[in-house]
């Protein structure tokens, strides 16, 4: 056998790890089904959390469903699961485009594009553990949870495609491990800055809601005591004691002070999450208990179009 057949080809120079091999290394752990719903569960629940946490409000203590974190992710995921796409598609035509090139260049050529791309993804992933270091210092920079990880895994992910064309190349089983902790780290970070964007995403959605609370219920609540909103758009009305709405002005009501200006958040729990009619920086949410202590109605939406 001659020296040039002996020579190991570049026709799997491009076969690293694959999408292929990527999706059968996490489905061997995870099912397909299970995986989704969890990434699913897992967005709802963190733009959830930044969308309460702007009304003063723990999502642990909605006491929501896991079902209904995954109604809420929709939204949430639709910007990453669109960019992580349309990069899949673009870096599978790369990984096509440079398998080719690869497999008419010499060998020296081939080596020189391996280093290439293993030192660039060594920079980035020097850069990305330094921003993480960096943390107590640049921690208040608002693009810090985005970039950092987005660095970590571009870095990940052309550390592990160099390190899985090198070990095509030179025909040697070590390296294996070190490909796979580098594809971990590429995951990791794109679920990190995926999060991310699911916090700002649920940031934005509390901050267009609040800009107009008219897309909430309105509610008109009555109570056994007095409660002390805090809010100047919420007006008191103290009810007498016979109240016709109990069914005749003979009868005594048990509620004695009406509410008006509210809107419904949320409700969970066994509890009902109140906002005023508008926003302001000394507002609050308030939470009554959804018993026979308090009486709620829900107001008709104003509409331009009314039947009457």
């Amino acid at each position: 056998m001659s020296a040039r057949e002996a020579e190991p080809t570049p026709d799997g120079a491009g076969q690293g790890p694959g999408f292929e091999r990527v999706m059968g290394f996490i489905t061997s752990f995870v099912a397909p089904l299970t995986l989704i719903t969890s990434l699913l569960f897992y967005f709802g629940y963190v733009s959830s959390r930044e969308y309460f946490r702007y009304f003063g409000v723990d999502v642990d203590l909605l006491g929501l469903s896991p079902r209904e974190f995954v109604m809420r992710s929709p939204g949430a995921l639709f910007v990453p699961v669109m960019i992580l796409l349309l990069l899949a598609a673009a870096l599978s035509m790369a990984h096509r485009l440079l398998r080719r090139r690869l497999r008419s260049a010499a060998a020296p050529r081939q080596h020189r594009v391996v280093t290439v791309i293993g030192v660039a993804g060594a920079i980035l992933l020097l850069a990305g553990l330094t921003l993480a270091f960096l943390f107590p210092v640049l921690g208040t920079w608002p693009f810090y949870p985005f970039v950092t990880p987005l660095v970590l895994a571009v870095g990940a992910g052309l550390a592990a495609y160099a390190a899985a064309i090198a070990r095509t190349l030179s025909g040697a089983r070590e390296g294996r491990t070190l490909v796979v902790l580098l594809v971990l780290v590429l995951v990791a970070g794109t679920f990190w800055t995926a999060a991310t964007v699911a916090q700002w995403w649920g940031l934005g959605q509390a901050r267009a809601l609040a800009a107009d609370f008219s897309t909430l219920p309105a509610v008109v609540l009555d109570t056994q005591e007095r409660l002390s909103p805090g809010n100047n758009a919420i007006s008191l009305q103290q009810l007498p004691v016979d109240d016709p709405a109990q069914g005749g002005s003979a009868t005594t009501t048990k509620y004695h002070y009406r509410y008006f200006g509210l809107r419904l958040l949320v409700y969970g729990g066994g509890r009902l999450y109140l906002v005023p009619d508008n926003w302001s920086p000394d507002a609050s949410t308030i939470v009554v208990p959804y018993d026979d202590s308090v009486r709620l109605r829900f107001r008709f939406a104003p509409d331009i179009n009314s039947p009457r």
